[in-house]
């Protein structure tokens, strides 16, 4: 499963949108802006209803937590994967630290303020719902103006001189049409 940046596809909402943390006098978290990236599966046919946050300081310019978040209950993420393993379950569904991705030593503090503060907001979550089903339309649409058979408008058939006319005259090529598109 490949996941892509929202900003890649709706630049103009994620410049809106994108959620942000500021910290000032945070005992745990250094002062300073972080952003939250959402990225989202672009597998045609996967319908997972989960997003992974870019969390990037501008301070350390760099990404300095990949958080993996699913809005579903247990029991939508159990029938998706196909498995009810408790544990696996509480993986897809987060928020939990994406063991795939580099974290770094702010990366448990940070999950801990977007899963008390971020994802308590009820309306941001509606947000992420409506990005995700946006993300998912568009790469759908993709999909299938990629896949769609298209006329080559380089190949032309190449008429014999003898065959009958494509106009529909009923007279031969030669008789008819050829003079006419050379």
């Amino acid at each position: 499963m490949a996941y892509t940046p929202f900003h890649e596809k709706f630049l103009e909402i994620a410049e809106k949108e994108t959620r942000m943390i500021t910290t000032i006098n945070d005992s745990e978290l250094p002062r300073g802006t972080y952003s939250l990236f959402e990225f989202y599966c672009d597998e045609v046919g996967c319908d997972c209803r989960r997003v992974f946050f870019n969390v990037y300081s501008e301070v350390r310019n760099e990404i300095v937590a990949v958080i993996a978040y699913g809005w579903e209950d247990s029991r939508f993420y159990a029938d998706w994967f196909g498995d009810d393993d408790p544990s696996i379950i509480e993986e897809l569904k987060g928020p939990i630290l994406n063991a795939s991705s580099f974290q770094s030593e702010l990366a448990p503090i940070l999950l801990d303020v977007v899963n008390e503060s971020v994802l308590k907001d009820k309306y941001y979550i509606e947000r992420i719902k409506r990005h995700y089903y946006m993300f998912k339309d568009l790469i759908e649409k993709e999909n299938r103006k990629e896949t769609s058979i298209k006329p080559d408008k380089k190949f032309k058939t190449k008429i014999g001189r003898n065959a009958p006319c494509p106009c529909g005259s009923g007279k031969k090529y030669k008789n008819c049409c050829m003079n006419k598109t050379a």
